[in-house]
């Protein structure tokens, strides 16, 4: 998942071939004073270590202790295009290869390991970890790699749930009510920066906010709408995608998928990664596990917030009354939707689903993706400046509410 909008987003996956080269370790060189100065020296007492009296004990090392067995590196191996394939213009084959020497490493990113279920053990990471790959290996904590096999992505959450062998499997992780962090809370993200060699790295931070929402984008810059995801300031780095962000209690709070690198104009931002929550997470991975994709119900329109529509507009094209603060415009209905079924039009605003008061795009969605397919909802919106409540059936799918650009 990407962030577009206003702020330059990186995504945090790790490209091979750009990780070339290790730690230069640098000379030590010793400084004497001059040669004419004088030294003194005196009977001194050694220094001795002692003993270590925080060892073990400290509330974020017993939190990576508890969850670090089930935190994986999830690796992505893709076919090489042959120079005669490049000249050419022939594709690869997008299916696996029985051979693995055909393949290689593309990218890396995390995982983690969340339930064990007789032979096989569930791992969940990113969607665009595994984007694209022909194979994938999975490195545990302690060097043991496997062969995984693909249950199921979604582009729209970014998530991905992949498959292994459980006999090697002795930890699983367990997810926290996301719901329930708070701005401030501390947390730690685990995974492997820079990939594998750096696997089971621990970075310590805070909640920097709960529900922030974002522009998402799929991997070709198409908007797939408002995502509300968690902000933390732990260090988030190229190989962390998919990895686990952790509270106090060792406790998954979310999944690692993006961070912030520069604002617009080029200003340097750190500290601001963000996460997919845990609640949300639960969910995907449930219905990943059942059916191999996510089915969603959707209204069928593309849509604007309110907020960023001008004051000026909201009088004279929308017709809203001054009272009216929040919402979503309708731009566009698709034929045969469930809003055009129900009467929606072009440059209606939602106010509230099933009495609830919506702000934004992200309110929507994330209501809509309470209810199944074939439910109905009920709609309070604004025709032409009057305000109306009409009852939707859900019975169209689509992969995404888009936001209108």
């Amino acid at each position: 998942m990407k962030l577009s909008s206003e702020s330059k987003i990186v995504v945090i996956g790790v490209v091979a071939g750009l990780i070339g080269g290790g730690v230069a370790a640098g000379g030590v060189t010793y400084f004497s004073q001059d040669d004419q100065s004088s030294v003194t020296t005196s009977k001194t007492t050694a220094v001795k270590v002692k003993n270590n009296n925080v060892k073990g004990t400290s509330s974020a090392t017993k939190a990576f202790k508890k969850v670090s067995g089930a935190v994986v590196s999830v690796i992505n191996l893709q076919k090489q295009q042959s120079l005669q394939s490049g000249i050419y213009g022939s594709t690869t084959d997008s299916s696996s290869s029985s051979d693995s020497s055909d393949l290689q490493t593309a990218s890396e990113g995390s995982g983690v390991i969340y339930k064990k279920d007789n032979d096989t053990a569930y791992i969940v990471t990113n969607n665009h970890v595994v984007a694209d790959s022909n194979a994938i290996q999975v490195l545990l904590s302690d060097g043991t790699k496997l062969t995984a096999k693909l249950v199921g992505t979604d582009e729209q959450t970014d998530l991905a749930v992949l498959k292994v062998s459980s006999s090697k499997i002795n930890e699983v992780a367990d997810f926290a009510d996301s719901s329930k962090t708070e701005a401030g809370q501390s947390v730690l993200a685990i995974g492997s920066p820079l990939g594998s060699d750096y696997a089971t790295s621990v970075t310590e931070g805070i909640i920097s906010a709960t529900k922030r929402q974002v522009d998402a984008t799929d991997e070709s810059g198409n908007s797939l709408g408002k995502a509300t995801v968690l902000q933390t300031d732990a260090a988030i780095n190229p190989g962390n995608s998919g990895g686990p962000l952790v509270n106090l209690a060792g406790q998954v709070v979310g999944i690692n998928s993006m961070k912030l690198a520069s604002s617009e104009d080029g200003t340097s931002v750190e500290g601001m990664g963000f996460a997919i929550p845990s609640n949300t997470v639960v969910s995907i991975i449930n219905e990943l596990e059942k059916n191999g994709k996510i089915e969603r119900p959707a209204l069928g329109v593309s849509m604007v917030d309110l907020s960023n529509v001008s004051t000026s507009d909201q009088s004279n094209v929308l017709h809203l009354p001054s009272s009216v603060s929040g919402g979503v415009v309708v731009v566009d209905t698709e034929d045969n939707s469930p809003a055009a079924n129900a009467g929606l039009t072009q440059y209606d605003v939602i106010t509230k689903i099933d009495g609830k008061r919506v702000s934004n795009s992200g309110d929507l969605r994330d209501a809509l993706y309470k209810h199944k397919i074939g439910d109905s909802v009920q709609l309070t919106y604004y025709h032409k400046g009057k305000e109306k409540t009409v009852t939707v059936k859900l019975n169209k799918s689509t992969s995404s509410l888009s936001s209108a650009q």
